[in-house]
C-alpha cells in the first residue's frame, strides 16, 4: 500500500462513532425525505448495513427519530434562512440541515463548532459540489441563534487570543 492509500485508509478507519451516526442517519433521512418509508422500515434496513455496528447507534437513534418527529420545526428554523423554497433542496442538504439544527437544539454536548464541521463533511461527502457552502451559509447563522451564547464566547477564526 502506497503512502497516499494508507493515509486514505486511516482517515476512513479514523472516522469517530458519532460521525458515522451521522452518515448513517444522513442515509435514512434521505429515505425518509425521499421515499416517505416509515421510520421504523428505514431504521430496520439502516441497521443492516456495512459497518454500522462500528457507528454510535444512541446518536443514530437521537437524529432519525428526533429529525423525522420534528421535521416541520426544523424545516421552520430552516426555511427563513433559505436562498430558495424549501421544496427545491436537495434531499441530501435538507437532511444535513435537518441534523445540524436538531443538534444544535438538542445535542449541547456538542460543540456548536463540531456540529457545523461535521454537518459541511457530510455535504462534501454526499452532496453537490457546492452544497458545503451552502449548508455553512444556512448552519452558521442557526447556530448564532440557537446557541448564541455558546458562539460569542468562541474566538473567532483567524484571531489571536
Amino acid at each position: 500500500m502506497s503512502t497516499q492509500d494508507n493515509a486514505a485508509h486511516r482517515k476512513a478507519t479514523d472516522k469517530s462513532a458519532r460521525t458515522r451516526a451521522r452518515e448513517f442517519a444522513l442515509q435514512a433521512l434521505y429515505q425518509h425525505l425521499v421515499g416517505r418509508n416509515p421510520v421504523d422500515a428505514i431504521d430496520a434496513f439502516t441497521r443492516d448495513l456495512s459497518g454500522f455496528h462500528k457507528c454510535d447507534s444512541l446518536h443514530f437513534d437521537a437524529l432519525v427519530r428526533g429529525c423525522t418527529a420534528q421535521g416541520a420545526e426544523l424545516d421552520a428554523l430552516i426555511a427563513p434562512r433559505l436562498d430558495r423554497p424549501l421544496a427545491e433542496l436537495s434531499p441530501i442538504e435538507h437532511g444535513v440541515l435537518w441534523i445540524g439544527v436538531y443538534e444544535f437544539q438538542h445535542c449541547p454536548d456538542v460543540p456548536w463548532r463540531v456540529v457545523l464541521n461535521e454537518c459541511i463533511e457530510l455535504a462534501k461527502s454526499f452532496g453537490g459540489t457546492d452544497g458545503h457552502k451552502f449548508v455553512n451559509g444556512v448552519l452558521h447563522p442557526l447556530a448564532e441563534q440557537l446557541r448564541p451564547a455558546e458562539v460569542a464566547a468562541a474566538p473567532r477564526a483567524g484571531t489571536r487570543r
